[in-house]
């Protein structure tokens, strides 16, 4: 059976907005007559080694993430906020690039692009919070509410301002990177501040740390593919419709890395790690990819996604923001 992938289905979508629009959603092939047994018992294997492989790359990821907190004098949420949740959206950049690379190549990515960062953002702030919510009470104070929540509602209403016109231009796309960098950079610049007395792994080595937060983030990003991947091609093999791959499970799979991690981050008591990867994982969505593709070309901004989705981002962001006040 094909196998299919994140990256395809963009480049698919692509391609499709230079022929015209497809009869078939997110430029998915019609799937073929359901494949062999050796093949659907394959890509069934693919798939329990992703989740396998998110479950270790889970545990890797959060084993390091917690000494590199105490080793840098800073929180672990603020490790959730810059480290866990950039890594965890290195897919959604890299498909982003990859629209921007097609519209480039005169074809028509913008939707799939900006339609990504906010369904992204949704996912996140919605289901996987409150998957995460499920496994551990969630808390946080006041003081990071009211500083992170408004940085994170800025973020929406600044993208939904930009692309008000129906455009997000190079210039603005640029701003969107340059009010993330200034972000990050603020996140250490006061380390005793938001620093925590947090319990780590004193065998660890600084460098084992890094090494073991490096890979564990590299583990869930691959596996999260392999995953998503495996999934897709089992149902195209059992004749599953490709409407329900194409909105189930390649949308929520785009949210494994941050689902794997925060849920994770909530059974060990981390709850903070898991609020904070969530929280910079939206904040990095809705500047960076869409800051990217832009920069590199002008993206087209669908106003749909003005009328509904972005403000129920933003709503949906603010709700979330109350509970925890």
């Amino acid at each position: 059976s094909r196998r299919l992938s994140r990256t395809s289905v963009i480049r698919d979508a692509g391609r499709s907005g230079r022929r015209g629009r497809s009869s078939r959603p997110f430029g998915i092939k019609a799937p073929g007559r359901a494949g062999t047994s050796k093949g659907v018992a394959l890509e069934f294997l693919a798939l329990l080694f992703g989740l396998a492989g998110l479950w270790f790359g889970t545990e890797l990821t959060i084993r390091g993430a917690v000494t590199v907190a105490s080793r840098l004098g800073v929180s672990e949420f603020i490790v959730g906020v810059a480290i866990l949740s950039i890594g965890s959206d290195l897919p959604e950049l890299a498909i982003a690039i990859d629209g921007a690379i097609i519209n480039l190549q005169a074809g028509d990515a913008s939707d799939v692009v900006v339609g990504t960062a906010i369904g992204s953002c949704l996912g996140q702030i919605g289901f996987v919070l409150g998957t995460a919510a499920l496994f551990s009470y969630l808390t946080l104070p006041r003081s990071m509410v009211v500083q992170h929540g408004s940085v994170l509602l800025g973020s929406a209403a600044l993208l939904g301002v930009f692309g008000f016109d129906g455009t997000v231009t190079r210039a603005e796309g640029l701003a969107l990177l340059v009010v993330y960098a200034i972000y990050f950079a603020a996140l250490f610049g006061d380390r005793q501040k938001s620093a925590e007395q947090e319990s780590d792994d004193g065998h660890i080595s600084t460098g084992k740390a890094w090494l073991y937060l490096l890979i564990g983030l590299a583990i869930v990003g691959i596996s999260a593919e392999f995953t998503v991947s495996g999934a897709i091609a089992v149902a195209a093999a059992l004749d599953i419709s490709e409407a329900l791959v194409a909105v189930v499970i390649i949308g929520l799979g785009t949210s494994l890395p941050e689902l794997s991690i925060s849920v994770g981050a909530a059974l060990k008591g981390r709850s903070r790690m898991s609020v904070g990867n969530l929280i910079g994982s939206n904040i990095f969505d809705t500047l960076v990819p869409v800051g990217a593709a832009a920069a590199i070309s002008t993206l087209r901004f669908d106003r749909d996604l003005l009328r509904y989705e972005l403000p129920f981002l933003f709503f949906l962001t603010l709700t979330v923001l109350v509970f925890f006040v």
